[in-house]
């Protein structure tokens, strides 16, 4: 079934597709905030959810077996990737600003969005272009901001830009898987690959894995988990099939410009009116896309 932005459910699937991005921008925060290493929180963002997603998958009827060993391999590939772009990203945010963190993060956008012309095998065509021309001007405005940082910081940017070609991996993998599984289902199985990998890698690392006892313990844990992988994830995986490449890649753009606000009101972060101006251009060049190609369900 066709439908456009003018209908309320287009409206409520990208508002469910933005408050996904909104909940996955928050990640961020509450790795600053966790005692344990950063490799270590990513584990436990997908462990302690576990349970919870195994309960959402059965709750719905999704079944956890019987999955066609073709669809389970791609869902390995996918998890090993996903497992490497949070131990990037987890380490690269300790390294630089927190909309710098989410942007680089979300590096892997920009192939989405012109994945999904190599594969309809067409150039983008009417207000395609301007809300692509706006993505990436945004997304130059903000990228701009880390040129004046620091070598460290600029180490920072590097592991979260290799964490953002990481994600486009695993949600390139997982959009084909997701027509044949159901969104909790598939999360429930990218934890049970992604898991032992980020444990193993933690360990190499010589990170702490427990939480410490001097900081916000397990909160900060228990929260990066509820909001990133339940409700951000969860969100996520289920736009999927609702929109093409193209929204999904732009839509991920978004996130900096939580981050850069939530880094500004909390931490102090600068903001400047060219920051608003490439989070404006961001917001547009979505609702240009969306409003342009109808999604299908």
């Amino acid at each position: 079934m066709e439908e456009t932005l003018a209908q309320p459910r287009g409206w409520l699937l990208l508002l469910t597709l933005l408050a996904g991005n909104v909940a996955l921008a928050l990640g961020p925060w509450a790795v600053r905030l966790a005692d344990s290493g950063p490799v270590s929180a990513a584990f436990w963002r997908l462990f302690l959810a576990l349970p919870v997603l195994v309960v959402l998958a059965r709750s719905t009827g999704q079944s956890l077996t019987g999955i066609p060993r073709r669809t389970l391999f791609f869902v390995a590939i996918g998890s090993i990737a996903f497992a490497l772009d949070l131990a990037s990203w987890h380490i690269g945010i300790g390294m630089t600003r927190l909309g710098n963190a989410t942007l680089f993060g979300n590096a892997g956008s920009i192939v989405l969005l012109f994945w999904g012309f190599i594969i309809a095998r067409h150039l983008p065509r009417g207000m395609e272009w301007l809300a692509i021309l706006f993505a990436l001007g945004g997304a130059a405005i903000l990228m701009g901001r880390s040129l004046e940082i620091s070598a460290a910081t600029l180490v920072g940017d590097l592991f979260c830009l290799a964490a953002g070609l990481s994600y486009a991996i695993y949600l390139l993998t997982l959009q084909g898987a997701r027509r044949g599984i159901g969104a909790w289902s598939l999360l429930v199985w990218v934890s049970i690959f992604a898991c032992p990998v980020l444990l193993v890698l933690a360990l190499a690392l010589g990170e702490p894995v427990l939480p410490g006892s001097q900081g916000g313990g397990w909160g900060p844990l228990i929260a990066l988990s509820a909001l990133s992988q339940l409700v951000g994830q969860g969100l996520l995986v289920f736009a999927l099939r609702h929109f093409t490449p193209l929204v999904i890649g732009l839509a991920l753009l978004t996130q900096p410009a939580v981050a850069a606000l939530y880094g500004y009101g909390v931490f102090g972060e600068v903001l400047t009116p060219l920051d608003i101006v490439g989070m404006m251009l961001l917001g547009g060049a979505l609702v240009l896309a969306r409003g342009n190609r109808p999604a299908t369900s």
